[in-house]
């Protein structure tokens, strides 16, 4: 699948979309006592999303066709873009550099535990979207 020209460019019009959204809001959101709250931030909302989008696609059926084009596009290339492990590693290296070592360990786990609980609750709230849609 992975060498389809079609998914390919998919992945890749959907990550510039991404990217450009994360750097206009890095470039907007400043940072907080030293911590890089819009990184934090779209991680987050990022991997809410994501658990959104990949929930309610599992429940329309396999990955195939357009789902499959939705889960590339939105997923592997907007979200994927959007959000960003290195941004976070460098952020967070950036705070022990800065000799904030509290800092960065606050910063990474609370990312994880954050974006771990975002990522449930995105597919909670799907699953609880596609049962109340099936019930009508």
């Amino acid at each position: 699948m992975h060498l389809r020209w079609r998914y390919i460019a998919l992945v890749f019009v959907g990550g510039a979309l991404g990217t450009t959204v994360r750097y206009l809001v890095s470039a907007v959101v400043p940072s907080v006592a030293g911590l890089p709250i819009a990184t934090f931030g779209i991680n987050v909302v990022g991997a809410f999303l994501l658990g959104i989008l990949l929930e309610a696609l599992a429940l329309r059926g396999p990955d195939e066709g357009m789902r499959r084009d939705l889960r590339l596009f939105i997923g592997t290339g907007i979200l994927g873009g959007f959000t960003t492990y290195s941004a976070f590693a460098v952020d967070a290296d950036g705070l022990i550099v800065a000799q904030n070592i509290g800092g960065s360990i606050l910063y990474a786990l609370a990312t994880i535990l954050i974006g771990a609980l975002a990522s449930v609750a995105g597919i909670a709230l799907a699953a609880r979207v596609g049962r109340a849609g099936a019930r009508r």
